[in-house]
């Protein structure tokens, strides 16, 4: 609101209002006085679209902007005791104030800036340097190295918040592609490790097929001996045919019941 107001050159009747001149010092001061009433009803009618509707009735019965604009002032900030103990609330909030561990480096200095924004206006004149150094202690020993190099090369003096906060974002972008390669390297390293582990498992599997191989042979040697005993069956049968059948039907009650193993 301040910066609507300066910029449209209503500033100074919201903050210190007008006094009232008197119509008989002449026409021009008369014109002068509607110039200003007019100015003063357009911040006041900035101010009442402004608000919110459960607080437009506190600024309802206001005639100037600035009997508004106190009315708010009032209204949110307190009087003077209740601005000191608001004050004292933020700066101790301020220098307990340390980055988190899982927190990124942009989320933590939008809390910075709240508790900032919010000092200043009570009147509390923090300098750029004392807020540098607050974030630079407060940071994690992941930034140790970069704090140390920006304490080295840099004036802080001269070092403002947001030229901190810009490299401070650099750096952060940094270790954050260093950790993607990392973690990229370990996955395709435990990818490899399981196709090593899949290839020798599968290896022993075909050891194990061979095994079987070994007694299917086994069981083809059974295969032959009955073959060869049908070739004698078939000699004989030549020689003596009723006897043929009695040793068929000998080699079926001998043969037939073979359980392959």
């Amino acid at each position: 609101m301040r910066t609507f107001f300066i910029s449209q050159d209503l500033w100074d009747l919201v903050e210190h209002g007008y006094a009232e001149i008197e119509s008989s010092k002449g026409a021009d001061k008369t014109a002068d006085q509607k110039e200003l009433h007019k100015k003063d009803a357009k911040a006041l009618l900035v101010l009442q679209q402004a608000v919110q509707d459960n607080i437009f009735p506190r600024i309802a019965n206001a005639t100037k902007s600035n009997e508004a604009w106190t009315i708010l002032k009032q209204e949110y900030q307190g009087n003077d005791r209740v601005r000191t103990v608001r004050l004292q609330t933020l700066q101790k909030e301020f220098e307990n104030l340390y980055m988190k561990n899982a927190e990124g480096m942009q989320e933590y200095f939008s809390r910075i800036a709240i508790i900032i924004n919010q000092m200043r206006s009570l009147g509390d004149d923090i300098s750029e340097k004392k807020v540098v150094e607050k974030v630079l202690r407060s940071l994690p020993p992941k930034f140790d190295h970069i704090v140390a190099a920006i304490e080295e090369s840099k004036d802080l003096s001269n070092y403002s918040f947001n030229e901190l906060m810009g490299s401070l974002l650099a750096h952060e972008q940094r270790l954050n592609r260093s950790i993607e390669k990392s973690a990229e390297s370990a996955f395709e390293s435990r990818v490899e490790n399981s196709k090593s582990k899949g290839d020798q498992k599968y290896a022993g599997r075909g050891r194990g097929r061979g095994g079987f191989r070994g007694r299917g042979r086994g069981r083809s040697y059974g295969r032959e001996r009955s073959d060869t005993n049908y070739r004698q069956d078939d000699n004989e049968k030549s020689n003596q045919s009723q006897g043929y059948k009695s040793k068929q039907c000998h080699f079926c009650k001998k043969y037939g019941q073979i359980e392959w193993m």
